[in-house]
C-alpha cells in the first residue's frame, strides 16, 4: 500500500499553495473559491473545495486581518490553580483587548494535564485563526509545551517565564527581589525564625520566590533548616495543611511566608483553627495581593503583583510586534515594578 505524505506550512496546517496544487488549480480561483465568488465553474469549485476537505485546510485569517489593518484575535492559554490570579489576568487582557480593538480567545485545559503530551495537547487547540498567544504560568515555564507551542509558527508572549531577563517577547517582574523585600520587612520587625512554603516546581515562580529567601535570609546571616520549610500547591487547602504541620512543630517560628495569598490565607486558617492570634502569635504574609488578600482577616501582608498591568501589557507587547512597531516593542519589554502592601497579618514577634 502506498502513502502520501502532504508537506505543511510552518503553521502546521495546509497552505492554499497545497490546496492549488492537489485542485490543479491557480492560486486565483483558490482564493474565488474561499471568497464565494461567482467567476467559477462549477466542476472546478467542486475540486477545490474536495481538495480544502482532504488537506483539512483553514485560511490564515491572521495574514488577512494584519493586511487589511483589522482587528486581529488574540489566544489566551491558562492552566492555574489560583482563581484569584487568573481573574486579574482576564481582566487585564479583556480590557487591553477592548482596548487595542482585538478579540480575545481563551484557551483553558481544565482539569487535564498538558505535560505529558504537550504536541497532542497543542494540536488540540484552535489555533490556526488566531494572529498570536499569550501563556501564562505554569504553561509558559515548560519547556517542551512551549516548544510545541512555538513549533505552530504564532508569535507567542510568555506571562512571568523561568528567565526574566531572556531576549523574548514576555512580561514579569522579579519575583526573587521581590520576597528579599519582603523578608527585609519582617526581619526589621525583630523576626529571626521564619518559615517558608513554597509553591510547585512546575512554577517558575516557586523557585524564584524561594531564591529570594534563602538570599534574604543568607544575608542576615539566619538560619534556613530543611524542617522550616514546606511545600504546597498554590491552593488554600495546601497552605492550610503546611500551616498546621509548622504551628504544631515543637518549635513554632514566629513567621510564615508562603509563596502565593491563597495558601498565606490557608495559613491564616490553619492558625485560628489551633486557637492562635495572627498576628500577635504569628505573622503571616503572601504573594499576589489578589481580591483575597483584603477579604480574610485579618487582611494580608503581601507582595503586589501588577497582574493585571502584566496582561494588559502582555497584550500591547504582542500587538506591537504584530504591527511591527519596534517602539511599541521596545516600550512594553523590561520588568514591571511591584511594591510590598504590608497590613494587619503582621506585627513584631511576642516577646518570650
Amino acid at each position: 500500500m502506498s502513502e502520501t505524505f502532504v508537506e505543511r506550512g510552518s503553521r502546521g496546517n495546509a497552505t492554499m499553495k497545497e490546496v492549488a496544487k492537489r485542485a490543479g488549480v491557480s492560486l486565483m480561483t483558490v482564493s474565488r473559491v474561499l471568497n464565494n465568488t461567482a467567476l467559477v465553474r462549477p466542476e472546478t469549485r467542486k475540486r477545490v473545495e474536495q481538495a480544502v476537505a482532504d488537506l483539512n485546510y483553514r485560511p490564515n485569517l491572521g495574514a488577512r486581518r494584519l493586511a487589511g489593518g483589522r482587528s486581529m484575535f488574540i489566544g489566551l492559554l491558562y492552566h492555574n490553580p489560583s482563581p484569584g490570579y487568573l481573574s486579574k489576568v482576564l481582566r487585564g487582557s479583556i480590557d487591553a483587548c477592548r482596548e487595542h480593538g482585538h478579540h480575545l480567545v481563551l484557551e483553558d485545559f481544565g482539569k487535564s494535564s498538558p505535560y505529558n503530551e504537550p504536541e497532542v495537547a497543542v494540536r488540540k487547540l484552535n489555533l490556526a485563526d488566531l494572529d498570536g498567544l499569550i501563556v501564562t504560568p505554569p504553561l509558559s515555564v515548560h519547556k517542551g509545551f512551549m516548544a510545541a507551542v512555538e513549533a505552530s509558527g504564532l508569535p507567542v508572549v510568555r506571562v512571568s517565564p523561568d528567565n526574566i531577563h531572556a531576549d523574548r517577547l514576555q512580561v514579569a517582574i522579579d519575583d526573587s527581589q521581590a520576597v528579599e523585600d519582603l523578608l527585609d520587612s519582617l526581619i526589621g520587625m525583630g523576626h529571626t525564625h521564619i518559615s517558608f512554603v513554597q509553591g510547585p516546581s512546575s512554577h517558575a515562580a516557586s523557585k524564584h520566590r524561594l531564591d529570594g529567601f534563602l538570599r534574604g535570609m543568607r544575608k542576615h546571616d539566619l538560619p534556613t533548616p530543611q524542617n522550616l520549610r514546606r511545600v504546597g500547591d498554590f491552593t488554600y487547602r495546601s497552605g492550610l495543611v503546611s500551616g498546621t504541620s509548622l504551628l504544631e512543630s515543637e518549635n513554632p517560628p514566629t513567621a510564615i511566608m508562603a509563596s502565593n495569598d491563597d495558601m498565606a490565607a490557608g495559613i491564616i486558617g490553619a492558625a485560628h483553627m489551633m486557637g492562635l492570634k495572627v498576628p500577635d502569635d504569628v505573622s503571616i504574609v503572601g504573594f499576589d495581593d489578589i481580591e483575597l488578600a483584603t477579604t480574610i482577616w485579618p487582611e494580608l501582608t503581601t507582595v503586589r503583583q501588577p497582574i493585571v498591568d502584566m496582561a494588559s501589557q502582555a497584550v500591547a507587547l504582542l500587538t506591537a510586534f504584530l504591527r511591527r512597531d519596534e517602539e511599541g516593542i521596545a516600550a512594553h519589554r523590561g520588568l514591571l515594578p511591584y511594591e510590598i502592601a504590608l497590613r494587619g497579618s503582621v506585627g513584631p514577634p511576642k516577646i518570650k
